[in-house]
C-alpha cells in the first residue's frame, strides 16, 4: 500500500491557465479550479463572515458565480484577483439576506438558558466587520463608486496597483476614491458604536 504525497497547490500561472481552459469549455479544468481556489475563497468570506455556516454560504454562491461567469474574467489581471472580489461581493450578498432575516437577540424577552441568540447579532460579531458592512450599504447608496475600492483596500488588504487592476480605473483614481470612501465612512462608523 503506497501513500501518495498530495499534489501540490497551482501556482498562480497554473490556475491563471486553468481558468482559460475553463474559458474555452474544459469541464475538468473548471473542476480543477474551483477546487485550487475553494480554500482562499471561503477564507475571503470568513474575513466579512465570521459565523462560519454564513461564510460557508457565501462560498459556495461565489463558486457558483465563478463557474456560471467565467467567461466575464478578462484575463487582464490574476484570476485569483477576480475571484477575490467575486466572493467579497457574494458575501455582502449574503450578508445582505442574513440582515433581512436576522432576528434581535433581547435577553429581558427570552429565557437565556433555554434560547440561544442568533450568533449575527451578538455583540461580539456585531462589533467588528459586520459594523463595516453596514457602513458600507450607507455609504453605497450615494457614492457606490467608493464601495469596491475601500474593501478591497481596507478588509483583504489588496495594494493598490491590484485594486486599479481589478476594477479597472487609474491607480490615482482609485487611490482618490479610497481616500473620500474612508472619509465618508468614519462618521458612519462613529454613529454605529
Amino acid at each position: 500500500m503506497s501513500t501518495r504525497a498530495p499534489d501540490p497547490e497551482p501556482t498562480p500561472d497554473e490556475i491563471d491557465e486553468l481558468a482559460r481552459r475553463a474559458q474555452a469549455g474544459d469541464a475538468e479544468a473548471l473542476e480543477l479550479v474551483l477546487a485550487a481556489i475553494r480554500p482562499r475563497t471561503l477564507n475571503v468570506c470568513r474575513g466579512v463572515l465570521p459565523y462560519t455556516p454564513d461564510a460557508e454560504d457565501a462560498c459556495q454562491e461565489a463558486l457558483l458565480n465563478i463557474a456560471t461567469k467565467i467567461g466575464s474574467w478578462g484575463g487582464r489581471g490574476r484570476f485569483t484577483t477576480w475571484t477575490h472580489v467575486v466572493a467579497v461581493n457574494s458575501s455582502r450578498t449574503t450578508y445582505r439576506r442574513l440582515k433581512n432575516q436576522a432576528t434581535a437577540y433581547d435577553p429581558t424577552e427570552h429565557n437565556p438558558l433555554s434560547e440561544k441568540p442568533d450568533p449575527r447579532t451578538t455583540s461580539v460579531i456585531a462589533g467588528t466587520r459586520l459594523d463595516l458592512l453596514e457602513a458600507m450599504e450607507s455609504l453605497e447608496k450615494d457614492h457606490p463608486q467608493y464601495v469596491e475600492p475601500l474593501i478591497l483596500r481596507d478588509v483583504y488588504g489588496m495594494s493598490y496597483d491590484e485594486i486599479a487592476e481589478q476594477v479597472g480605473a487609474p491607480l490615482g483614481t482609485v487611490k482618490a476614491q479610497i481616500h473620500h470612501g474612508r472619509k465618508l465612512a468614519r462618521p458612519l462608523l462613529r454613529e454605529q458604536q
